[in-house]
């Protein structure tokens, strides 16, 4: 068995560094074989030049390739990973093509597992703690339910931008242009552009810290990947993004023009802007990222709350990494660790079910405490105790 890991970028080198300081079979693929070089040359010198076509060839029955790679690249390596007999372990969002993919990798008995990062997957697991605890109290039963789960990385000291980007700003651009839905007293939200739905978000550990909060994506489908009991009345339930307070402010000139653009003109400008943006407002060199989350449930019944948890995290980059490569490498390597172990279920999974149900207890405690040590902050909060 041998681990294939894709990619080198920021976000992926202290998980790749974890693996083979701990000494497992890992080839490292990268499109630049000297970046990867730079990054873990220390430790491996199996380090080859990517193609999906190399990968394709390498992969024999049993293996584990894992994808730090462009969104765009998953699932053609997924089918490989199929039509070979691996595993695939990836950070990111299940698209419809890779769960499309369930059945046929559950034939062959593998796991495709996805969304093992930070958001998505840190975020995952501590909502599944708080559904937990909510359904081992018994006082979900005719209550009404409120979810939030929110998360950020920024600057540890804040610019005027309010922002700084680790990589090319234009997946940030094209999160600009993606409608959300999330429920909201009882009813669907649709919200056509994120800063159309900006609330105050307080920070709940000391200091008070205020941020600014809006609707990411389409939250509706995490109610049932979150085990939420389906007689539970669930009025409140979004995932979204954090950003500092005072984004919305600096970046209104930028909103105005991402609304008007359209098609191919308009993505070449996107384009322009990305360039533009990643001259003027890129992390510099060994400049501290931080990282925050806030993962919220509450039952009411009768107008007052009788379960009321929530587990916040703050994180900042020290000489060992950044907080975001951190928070979602190291969890990819403890799910290929898991799996290597035999302790994963087959078919396509996310953080939320990917553990065999033996294990799912114990892997949630453990990703917890990994979690933690990296963390600033990692608490879990009990507002009624």
């Amino acid at each position: 068995m041998k681990i294939h890991w894709c990619g080198t970028g920021l976000s992926a080198v202290p998980g790749l560094r974890r693996l083979l300081t701990g000494n497992y079979p890992v080839v490292v693929w990268n499109r630049t074989v000297a970046k990867a070089e730079a990054e873990v040359g220390d430790l491996t010198q199996d380090i080859r030049p990517f193609t999906l076509e190399a990968v394709t060839a390498a992969l024999e029955p049993g293996d584990i390739a894992v994808s730090m790679l462009p969104a765009d690249l998953h699932v053609p390596l997924a089918k490989a990973c199929l039509e070979k007999g691996a595993h695939f372990v990836s950070s990111s969002y299940v698209a419809p093509e890779m769960a499309e993919l369930d059945q046929a990798a559950k034939d062959k008995g593998l796991s495709f597992v996805n969304e093992v990062g930070l958001d998505p997957g840190i975020d995952h697991i501590l909502a599944d703690d708080l559904v937990a605890r909510l359904k081992d109290s018994g006082l979900g039963e005719g209550a009404e339910i409120s979810f939030t789960s929110y998360c950020g990385g920024f600057p540890k000291v804040a610019n005027d931008f309010r922002y700084k980007f680790s990589w090319s700003p234009l997946g940030v651009l094209k999160a600009l242009r993606s409608p959300s839905k999330s429920l909201k007293g009882g009813e669907e939200l649709n919200v056509a552009r994120p800063w159309d739905a900006i609330t105050r978000y307080e920070n709940p550990l000391p200091g008070g810290e205020v941020f600014e909060a809006y609707p990411n994506r389409n939250s509706l489908p995490f109610i049932d990947q979150y085990g939420f009991d389906p007689a539970w009345n669930v009025q409140d339930f979004v995932r979204g993004t954090l950003r500092l307070d005072g984004w919305s402010t600096a970046w209104a000139d930028l909103f105005k023009e991402v609304e008007t653009l359209e098609g191919p003109e308009g993505d070449a400008r996107l384009r322009e802007i990305s360039e533009g943006l990643w001259n003027d407002h890129a992390y510099d060199e060994g400049e501290a990222d931080r990282v925050v989350m806030f993962v919220r449930l509450t039952a009411t019944k009768d107008g007052a709350p009788v379960f009321d948890q929530a587990w916040a995290m703050d994180a900042s980059g020290k000489d060992d990494g950044s907080a975001m490569g951190k928070l979602v490498s190291i969890t990819v390597a403890m799910a290929i660790e898991a799996l290597v172990a035999s302790r994963l279920a087959t078919g396509v999974v996310t953080a939320s079910n990917a553990a065999d149900p033996m294990f799912a207890e114990d892997i949630r405690r453990e990703w917890i405490a990994e979690v933690e040590g990296m963390a600033d902050t990692l608490e879990r909060i009990d507002y009624l105790g």
